[in-house]
């Protein structure tokens, strides 16, 4: 299942790496794709992921996940 998500503050390749690394870590995660040019980020996963976990996991890259 895919999941799209707005990440805030994600201007480069590190940033990328940085979100893209933590979300992988997340039980579940098979696939991440992101958008630099509009901070979407697509999430595939084996069933759905915990928002509360998406959001540690951006935080811990040091990003802010927008609202829904």
């Amino acid at each position: 299942m895919d999941t799209t998500y707005q990440v805030n503050g994600m201007t480069c390749g590190h940033c990328v790496n940085a979100v893209s690394t933590e979300l992988t870590a997340l039980p579940g995660v098979t696939d991440v794709q992101v958008d630099l040019a509009t901070g979407r980020v697509t999430v595939t996963s084996q069933s759905p992921l915990d928002a509360d976990a998406v959001r540690a996991a951006v935080d811990e890259a040091g990003y802010d996940l927008a609202e829904a």
